[in-house]
């Protein structure tokens, strides 16, 4: 599966558009506090890494559910709510290329 934020694939011609595909993923536990700023942060970082990679297998699963081998025009939105959670929604347009 091709992921990319681009609208094409430099090398491959779009043959069929299949639709918009998300993803989203909320981070189950809480970002430790209470730390030093350098451990705080990496927590942060920890979380976010976590969520987006959730966040991505969900969104290729959707785009493979549709029978796409890519998705283009990808969309990654990163917010920490105010209870010190993460969550991460990336959106695109899945597509077949040859």
């Amino acid at each position: 599966m091709i992921l990319t934020t681009t609208n094409s694939i430099e090398g491959f011609k779009i043959i069929d558009y299949k639709g918009i595909v998300t993803g989203v993923s909320l981070f189950d536990g809480k970002i430790a506090m209470g730390f030093s700023m350098s451990k705080y942060l990496k927590s942060i970082q920890d979380s976010i890494d976590t969520t987006k990679e959730k966040a991505f297998q969900t969104l290729t699963e959707n785009a493979k559910k549709l029978g796409a081998n890519a998705v283009v025009g990808i969309k990654v939105e990163i917010e920490l709510t105010t209870s010190n959670t993460a969550m991460v929604s990336v959106t695109g347009t899945a597509v077949s290329v040859a």
